[in-house]
């Protein structure tokens, strides 16, 4: 069936959601200086930072004024450019937070400091701070939100100086060495143990051999200054986000590890469908694992369960993620929209809303960079698919939850080298550096990966074969798989 006829609700939701979006600005000439509560559901996209931020004409152009412009402090700016730009999305029945600003009169363009406006001590700056440094990572019962805990004016700091010439030498000198004080990046000490510190640049210097791949800092995404900071996190909380490995046979009655790779292998070929990104997939197993690692389940309700985490997951990880009603629509409607939604319900609540979890899929991107250091653009592609391939089969075997997700990931890439270039040794000392993994701890998760890799041909869920088998993944699934790896790669070379 074809996309059009799956989801025919698209295009007259749109088209009504238009027409609601026209009524509204017509009536909106009526309502000018009046607070109108806007619905959540006809709520506008915010205004871009840019268009929030970028001040510098407005302040020139204030300047040649012959009328002295009106300064405010800086949380006052900050509330009024709020109030000028579209409405925002709000939830639940939040009241909104109106903010009064009084108006400073200047008679001249110098430094200023306002007189009238009481600044914020040192102590309360240190106390507003100090209280968003650490994220907990269980849940309490009573965290509360950012905007639950904090209005506008906590949460923008006012500066001292508002205005200033730039002629003005004492003062620039007094706000940088304020500004250097208060944000020292580079200038923390290195925290005993970390895998992510001046050592590893150090380590880099004395070995050749290890090639940095956080390079790129021109692209934000690939988040070079942080990227290390970032997977000593992942690395760190992986083991508290991971499943049970013995839920079947403590918790589970009625459900096996069969009929979790059966789901499982469903669950790909939606994904494939409904063109979801890996992550997602990644996240709906996850979910489904350590939901079944303490309650049971009977296997009537194991793929109501599925499309449940599904639906979580594509909320979380997708752009447009599918309704609820087509997670109905793909189980040939077996579950109502409200089973669907109170399984959705019961599945947070038991997960106490902690939906991010660090999957292979997060250390696959950054070992796959480490490994194509070295590699030509096509083998480079062909090593990412045949990695990504490799850690989706283990994604079928219950038996692969008792490896962290790291180092599934780190096996798939010592495989999927292996695979490519057999007579080579798949370990080098940059692989090594960011997986912090040693040939010889990958040994066991190697040999489980490369037994699922040579059954896969003769397998019965055929649904990730079948997906790699396809020219975007460059057919890795049809590579020959050697039947031994050669007991020398896993030993550590000498420097």
């Amino acid at each position: 069936m074809s996309a059009h006829n799956r989801r025919p609700s698209f295009s007259s939701s749109t088209s009504s959601s238009l027409a609601k979006r026209q009524a509204s600005s017509a009536s909106s000439s009526d309502n000018v200086g009046k607070v109108v509560a806007v619905p959540p559901h006809l709520a506008k996209k915010r205004a871009p930072l840019g268009n929030l931020t970028n001040l510098k004409s407005v302040s020139h152009t204030a300047a040649k004024s012959s009328v002295p412009p009106a300064m405010v402090p800086c949380a006052t700016k900050a509330v009024k450019a709020r109030k000028s730009s579209p409405a925002r999305t709000r939830i639940g029945n939040l009241p909104a937070v109106t903010h009064t600003a009084t108006l400073i009169d200047v008679k001249t363009t110098n430094s200023i400091v306002p007189s009238n406006v009481p600044a914020i001590s040192r102590t309360d700056a240190t106390a507003v701070s100090s209280s968003m440094d650490v994220s907990p990572t269980k849940s309490d019962g009573v965290s509360l939100s950012l905007d639950e805990t904090m209005s506008t004016c906590d949460s923008f700091k006012s500066p001292d100086v508002e205005y200033m010439d730039n002629t003005d030498v004492p003062a620039v000198d007094s706000v940088e060495r304020k500004t250097k004080t208060s944000l020292c990046i580079s200038g923390h000490p290195p925290i005993k143990g970390s895998i992510c510190n001046r050592d590893a640049l150090a380590e880099m210097e004395t070995d050749s051999d290890i090639i940095d791949v956080d390079t790129d800092f021109m692209d934000p995404q690939q988040c070079a200054t942080i990227a290390c900071d970032i997977y000593k996190h992942l690395r760190a909380s992986e083991a508290k986000k991971r499943p049970s490995t013995d839920f079947m046979e403590k918790i589970q009655k009625d459900v096996n590890s069969n009929m979790r790779a059966i789901l499982i292998d469903w669950l790909v070929e939606v994904a494939e469908e409904y063109r979801l990104v890996p992550d997602t997939l990644y996240l709906t197993v996850n979910y489904i694992d350590r939901y079944l690692s303490g309650n049971l389940m009977d296997r009537q309700r194991l793929q109501l369960l599925g499309v449940a985490c599904m639906m979580i997951a594509s909320k979380y990880e997708e752009i447009c993620a599918p309704q609820v009603e087509e997670f109905c629509y793909i189980t040939d409607n077996t579950y109502f929209k409200e089973e669907v939604l109170q399984m959705e319900s019961s599945v947070l609540n038991y997960l106490k809303f902690e939906m991010t979890a660090p999957t292979p899929k997060c250390f696959l991107r950054r070992f796959v960079r480490a490994a194509q250091g070295s590699t030509d653009e096509v083998s480079s592609m062909q090593l990412e698919c045949l990695s990504n391939f490799l850690a989706e089969l283990s994604l079928l075997e219950y038996s692969m939850l008792c490896y962290a997700p790291s180092l599934v990931a780190a096996s798939a890439i010592f495989l999927a080298k292996f695979i490519l270039v057999p007579t080579k040794r798949p370990w080098n000392s940059t692989l090594q550096h960011y997986t912090h993994y040693q040939p010889s701890d990958l040994v066991e998760c190697v040999k489980d990966l490369h037994r699922l890799c040579c059954n896969a041909h003769n397998s019965s869920l055929p649904a990730i074969r079948e997906k790699y088998s396809q020219h975007k993944y460059k057919h890795v699934a049809k590579k020959y798989c050697p039947p031994t790896i050669p007991p020398e790669f896993f030993q550590t070379q000498t420097q």
